[in-house]
């Protein structure tokens, strides 16, 4: 690893959420809100270091409202402590956003690069498309236009996820003098599926990230897959051994940061007493029984109903688990403005009442569903969990599969997919199984609920070691060392 000071020069990242929200009241006062997750942290551990703006997206009325009253969308001009780093939150017209954000980003890339698409029914490329793409062009050049506004001679750059892959080269075409980098969060397709793009619009996302002097991904699998479409479709130089891309005369280095967690931070999170409370709640409800705990978005690629149907054969073919083991499921919304994932939500929510209907008893629910949001619950069930099940079709990494062997009180069994980019760091400690098989993974979860306790704590034990061992503070300044 490197440790990465900047004092000497500024750094700017670019992604669809930024690092703080809004909500407007009723009487119409609007309050800010902190965001979270690993790259909010990263930020964090730099910004005390030097110059730090983050671009990124109005993402709702109120979010806009803000930014209305924010002098050149400024959020720290207007007042707001935004902690260290200077937000600038654009305005981009809500058409434009709407289509670059669900009809291209959430419904085409990312169906893309998780591999969920129907494909005798979708993708359906036609002159409707082709409009949503100019919308995602659109909403590209809008963030290339405030980094390029923004950006001071020889600034470095962070540009983040799908939703911006074209930012980079239309960056670079307006600041050539920047260092940039892009980071995908998700999986990357292989070519075989990658080519159920448009030719056109495949070439320009691969172009669009070659536009950086260095693009990071969170798997090897996924850094292969890249380099594999990158000579497949662009007919690119590839050296597979310096990790690196020629094309039109620029060389792209690809780098491989697997991001993990910030376990001192998170187990003083889990110490607060909103999560004390809701972890005695959640006891008195389970009883002692075994406890197998799942924490998802309502996400297609999440593979929620596949997990549900495997713990109902559980209860099939191991009735001496029935009353003995309590299956709590988180599934928080996502999406719900499209209509495969309000369809999803309701595939979920109809197959948990279903085996509620088959199997609880007066003094047993087998399954506790929760579909409202509540991040501090989801902390008590990681403390509580004698078994986690994180069973993704793909994911770009997971760290519900990391955060919860870290708050685990007395050490977990992770039931793992070999779809997760988690796999590459934990397969060796965690019980894996294939996605898709449901009898693997009920006969997996029977084999989870089996495992001696001491066995459980010394498997969780070095779980945490490899889920701690990059930090978002790390992980966030080695990219930005690797421009260098």
């Amino acid at each position: 690893m490197q440790n990465c000071r900047m004092t000497d020069t500024q750094v700017l990242v670019a992604s669809n959420r930024g690092p703080v929200s809004f909500s407007l009241s009723d009487d119409g006062a609007l309050t800010m809100r902190r965001g979270g997750g690993g790259l909010v942290s990263g930020l964090a551990s730099v910004a005390s270091e030097t110059d730090v703006i983050w671009v990124c997206a109005a993402l709702s009325e109120a979010d806009r409202t803000a930014v209305r009253l924010a002098p050149d969308g400024r959020l720290d001009h207007a007042g707001y402590d935004i902690g260290g780093a200077s937000v600038r939150m654009l305005d981009i017209p809500e058409a434009t956003f709407q289509r670059a954000y669900n009809a291209v980003a959430n419904s085409t890339l990312w169906f893309v690069h998780h591999l969920l698409y129907d494909t005798p029914n979708v993708p359906f490329f036609d002159a409707r498309s082709r409009r949503d793409w100019q919308s995602y062009e659109a909403y590209n050049a809008a963030f290339a236009d405030a980094l390029g506004h923004d950006a001071a001679p020889g600034a470095k750059v962070a540009i983040q996820d799908y939703h911006l892959s074209l930012a980079p080269q239309m960056l670079r075409e307006r600041r050539p003098d920047l260092k940039i980098a892009h980071f995908s969060h998700t999986p990357w397709a292989p070519p075989e599926y990658y080519r159920l793009l448009p030719d056109d619009i495949g070439v320009q996302v691969l172009e669009g990230i070659l536009g950086a002097d260095h693009a990071g991904f969170l798997a090897e699998r996924w850094a292969k897959a890249f380099l594999d479409c990158c000579e497949t479709f662009l007919s690119a130089k590839v050296d597979r051994l310096a990790n690196s891309v020629t094309h039109q005369g620029r060389v792209t280095k690809i780098g491989v940061h697997g991001l993990g967690v910030d376990g001192p931070e998170l187990r003083a999170r889990a110490a607060e007493p909103d999560v004390i409370a809701r972890k005695q709640a959640l006891r008195e409800q389970v009883g002692d029984r075994q406890l197998i705990v799942r924490i998802d978005r309502t996400e297609l690629s999440k593979n929620i109903v596949r997990g549900l149907a495997a713990y109902w054969e559980l209860l099939v073919n191991h009735p001496e688990w029935r009353e003995r083991v309590v299956h709590l499921a988180f599934a928080y919304p996502s999406r719900q403005d499209l209509q495969e994932y309000r369809d999803y939500t309701v595939a979920v929510q109809r197959i948990a009442a279903e085996i509620n209907d088959e199997f609880a008893t007066p003094g047993w629910q087998p399954l506790i569903l929760q579909v409202d949001d509540d991040y501090p619950r989801s902390l008590a069930a990681y403390c509580l969990a004698d078994v986690l099940l994180v069973n993704p079709i793909r994911d770009g990494m997971n760290l519900v599969a990391k955060e919860g062997p870290v708050l685990s009180e007395h050490g977990c069994a992770l039931v793992l997919s070999r779809e997760a980019g988690a796999a590459a760091e934990l397969d060796e400690d965690a019980l894996m199984i294939n996605p898709y098989d449901v009898s693997q993974t009920a006969e997996t979860l029977h084999q989870a609920l089996l495992t001696p306790r001491d066995e459980r704590a010394a498997r969780c034990e070095r779980l945490v070691e490899a889920a701690t061992a990059l930090p978002p503070q790390q992980w966030f300044a080695d990219q930005i060392a690797d421009l260098d």
